[in-house]
């Protein structure tokens, strides 16, 4: 069964989406501030958190930008307005869905669902011995660990960050257009996930500075275009 954090202050549809999701292999542990849910996300595994916008201590856009200091796993946003704004923001912060309020619980479920089985395809795809490291100027990356490193320190990036740099960096110098990198993704079927294309690279950009290895061509799509070389020499 999967477990996920629900980090919202209405207990009431705490406890009906608890009812409702157990029937689909799906436990919700609720948490009525940020503060308690973050610290259960510090004690316990999930496999996924949803997350309202709208929260006391703090908003649900703080929230995510602190879990994802840390977490790696699917953040589902829930947005009161369904509005377009909010949803960019919070995509570009590191969430990788969102449902605007009311919603159809049977559809939350499905978010669920897609999102979780993508995050462990994507995480099992580290677990083989056929995929090589990759060197660049200033750049490496490993697969095995899904690990990072920009002139040699180590960056944290989300699953979809790290599968994006390396499905560009497999082909340096390659042009991809937003559908192929979407396919690549398979990123969420909404109204934005165009857009979502450009606010993974806007993010990537940001966490590889001062490193620019990823080129926009206009009216084809994104590059990789960092020098590859040579693996280091092991130390004796």
């Amino acid at each position: 069964m999967n477990s996920v954090l629900l980090i919202d202050d209405d207990g009431k549809l705490a406890e009906a989406l608890g009812e409702y999701c157990v029937r689909f292999g799906i436990r919700i542990e609720p948490a009525l501030t940020p503060s308690a849910g973050l610290a259960k996300l510090s004690r316990e595994h999930f496999d996924a958190v949803i997350l309202d916008v709208m929260l006391p201590e703090m908003d649900g856009f703080e929230v995510c930008k602190r879990i994802r200091q840390t977490h790696d796993l699917p953040i589902i946003m829930l947005t009161a307005r369904g509005d377009v704004t909010d949803r960019i923001v919070g995509l570009e912060i590191g969430a990788d869905d969102y449902v605007p309020k009311p919603f159809d619980p049977r559809e939350l479920v499905a978010r669920l669902q897609v999102n979780i089985k993508r995050h462990s395809k994507t995480a099992g795809l580290a677990n083989t011995d056929e995929v090589p490291d990759l060197y660049f100027d200033g750049l490496s990356i490993h697969p095995l660990q899904r690990e990072i490193k920009v002139n040699g320190l180590p960056v944290e990036l989300t699953t979809k960050e790290f599968s994006l740099l390396q499905f560009l960096a497999e082909s340096p110098g390659r042009a991809f257009t937003r559908d192929e990198i979407l396919a690549t993704l398979k990123g969420t079927e909404n109204e934005l996930f165009t857009r979502s294309v450009d606010i993974l690279v806007s993010r990537l950009r940001a966490k590889l500075k001062p490193l620019q290895p990823i080129r926009t061509l206009h009216g084809s799509g994104y590059a990789f275009v960092l020098n590859k070389i040579d693996p280091p020499e092991e130390s004796t």
